[in-house]
C-alpha cells in the first residue's frame, strides 16, 4: 500500500470524508500536515499544489486533488490501483 499524504484542518468535513473513503479502502495510516496549526506547511502546500483548500492529497508521488478528485478517481475504478502501486 503507497504511503498517504493529506494537509487538513481541525473542522474540515471534506477531509473527514476523504480519510474514510481511504480508510475504507484498507489505507491504515495517513500522514495529516495540519495547515491550521502550522502557518508555514499552508504556504508549503500552496507551492507545491497550487491549491489554497484543504484536502490535498498524494498517494505515493501522485498528487490527486481534493476529496471531490478522491470520489471521482475512485468512481473510476482508478483509486485502488494507485493505492496498490500498479
Amino acid at each position: 500500500m503507497q504511503n498517504v499524504k493529506m494537509y487538513t484542518t481541525s473542522v474540515c468535513p471534506y477531509c473527514v470524508q476523504a480519510k474514510r473513503i481511504l480508510k475504507s479502502k484498507g489505507v491504515e495510516a495517513i500522514e495529516e500536515i495540519r495547515i491550521d496549526a502550522n502557518p508555514d506547511q499552508r504556504s508549503a502546500m500552496m507551492e507545491r499544489t497550487g491549491k489554497r483548500t484543504v484536502p490535498q492529497i498524494f498517494i505515493g508521488d501522485t498528487y490527486v486533488g481534493g476529496c471531490d478528485d478522491l470520489m471521482d478517481l475512485d468512481s473510476r475504478g482508478g483509486l485502488m490501483p494507485l493505492l496498490q502501486g500498479s
